[in-house]
């Protein structure tokens, strides 16, 4: 049986291979890291008294009457949990809900007082405030959280002074939150004031403790997020994922991203400010970081001289970053694209066309683009540019799905190497597309012709339950990495072979009463 230590080596181990570059560069360009502050918040959170799912969560919630939540400012997951919080706190007949927010200065308190009525559009409101000016971060996840206040909550406030960018005054603002959240509460006396404030300010020391001395009647709960110790110890559970832990009394911390995909985010945000603010983000970086992440978990040579057990010269074969697609351009791909190539690029933010060897992308989401740097992984060790000619293919026939389906398992297989916390697949999801089909039923040639119907949709569904299950298979010890090559060098384009493949990851994947593998080759 898998030990705790196996499973989190194995868990880790692409995710690790990717974060050693990035870290590097981040340190090299943030010099702020070594400061007291910053480090009295690392060193508060090493460990956590135990595992804790999303009822026991709500429960931790529901009483508290300030509850902070931990902000990484160039994170766009995490002002949209704050948001997804925010919503499920506000239901009717509860308490209301007041937001207070660091991004925004209490000066600037008559702009969003006026934003709020309605008087003022967002593009003045964005202006008025400074947002770019004085903060600089992603905007779109941060007006998301304002749009849902607007919608849920009694009112919003900035808790913010200046100056910004020191953070040898960080306690002032700690001391300027704690007295405006005591004049909210004061005016909001039966609310829930939700605070999203950086996750520094947030260690027991800062604010939290000059809360509980200004506000000592009031019940305060912090919700931490992502915070790297804690995610390194969860990510060694025997559990397929853990989304939030207990940490002691009053303080939780909740996981919705990976460390690799905060310091992708901040390396992006420091690329920006030490550019030119006109210009689009160049993500060429942090895509080919994260196929470098699933090259090395699955200990691919990209150098390699011969096709074999190993792609010829993936070096040579990388693909194209286009980043912000203009439209007519995009038109003119869908006349020849697989159907679903356009609808992945405008729901996740990136899509990975073979036929260009190009990946389209207009978000940075790591899940997604880890699932789309595998496909093109894929379509190299089969052989690219020669298997592109068939992905165009409509998926009408059998083999055509079958391929798609073992696609869409091994993107989603990938996605899961850097993303652990992805959510699994289940059999439940697959009951949507094919109602009392077993899995193994729905791979069955007279079971698939009932399907082709509506191919895209069963193809995502069963392969994604095929990567979910694949994934435990290596988590395990079951699939080695010399056999998940092989899959991956299979040439799906040789009759039968896609079929072939499909069972043999069926089979794969059943083999739980075996023995697992002493070791990951």
């Amino acid at each position: 049986m898998a030990t705790s230590t196996t499973l989190g080596t194995r868990r880790n181990a692409a995710q690790l291979h990717a974060l050693t570059d990035v870290e590097r560069e981040v340190r090299s360009n943030d010099r702020s890291t070594r400061r007291k502050y910053l480090r009295d918040f690392v060193e508060a959170f090493r460990s956590y008294q135990g595992i804790i799912d999303e009822a026991e969560l709500a429960a931790m919630i529901a009483p508290a009457d300030i509850v902070l939540v931990a902000d990484y400012h160039a994170l766009p997951a995490s002002q949209r949990y704050a948001a997804t919080l925010l919503e499920r706190r506000a239901q009717p007949g509860d308490r209301p809900v007041v937001l207070g927010m660091e991004a925004i200065f209490s000066r600037h308190q008559h702009v969003v007082d006026a934003w709020w009525r309605r008087e003022i559009c967002e593009e003045e409101f964005r202006q008025r405030i400074r947002f770019d000016l004085d903060w600089n971060y992603e905007w779109d996840p941060f007006y998301e959280l304002l749009v849902t206040a607007r919608e849920h909550a009694e009112a919003i406030y900035g808790l913010d002074c200046m100056p910004r960018g020191d953070l040898r005054g960080a306690a002032t603002h700690d001391r300027h939150a704690a007295e405006k959240l005591a004049e909210i509460s004061e005016r909001h006396p039966d609310a829930v004031v939700m605070v999203l404030f950086g996750e520094s300010h947030l260690a027991p020391g800062h604010l939290p403790q000059l809360l509980r001395q200004r506000l000592p009647e009031k019940r305060l709960l912090t919700v931490l997020q992502n915070v790297d110790t804690l995610y390194w110890s969860a990510a060694g559970e025997l559990r397929e994922s853990v989304m939030s832990v207990r940490v002691d009394d009053g303080v939780v911390c909740v996981f919705n991203s990976t460390p690799l995909e905060k310091y992708e985010h901040y390396r992006m945000c420091l690329d920006r400010w030490s550019g030119n603010d006109d210009d689009p983000p160049d993500l060429n970086p942090a895509v080919y970081n994260v196929l470098q992440g699933v090259v090395r978990g699955l200990g691919i040579n990209q150098y390699s001289a011969r096709n074999g057990t190993q792609p010829k010269f993936l070096v040579d074969l990388l693909p194209e970053v286009y980043c912000n697609p203009r439209e007519d351009h995009l038109r003119n791909l869908a006349g020849g694209a697989e159907d679903g190539w356009l609808k992945r690029l405008e729901e996740r933010g990136c899509a990975y066309l073979p036929a260009a060897n190009t990946l389209y992308i207009r978000e940075f989401r790591m899940a997604y683009v880890a699932e789309e740097m595998t496909r093109f992984l894929h379509h190299a060790c089969r052989g690219l540019p020669a298997c592109s000619r068939r992905s165009d293919e409509p998926v009408e026939t059998q083999a055509a799905l079958l391929r798609l389906t073992v696609e869409n398992c091994l993107g989603y297989f990938g996605s899961r190497l850097l993303c652990p916390t992805r959510p699994a697949i289940h059999d439940d999801d697959l009951a949507e597309v094919a109602p009392g089909e077993t899995m193994t039923q729905m791979l069955d040639p007279s079971k698939l012709a009932s399907h082709l119907n509506a191919p895209q949709r069963l193809s995502q569904q069963l392969g994604y339950k095929l990567g979910a299950s694949l994934y435990s298979a290596y988590m395990n010890g079951r699939a080695t990495k010399s056999w998940l090559r092989s899959v991956f060098m299979s040439k799906l384009e040789t009759p039968g072979s896609a079929r072939r493949v499909c069972r043999e990851i069926t089979r794969k994947i059943a083999s739980s009463g075996k023995k697992p593998c002493a070791s990951v080759r």
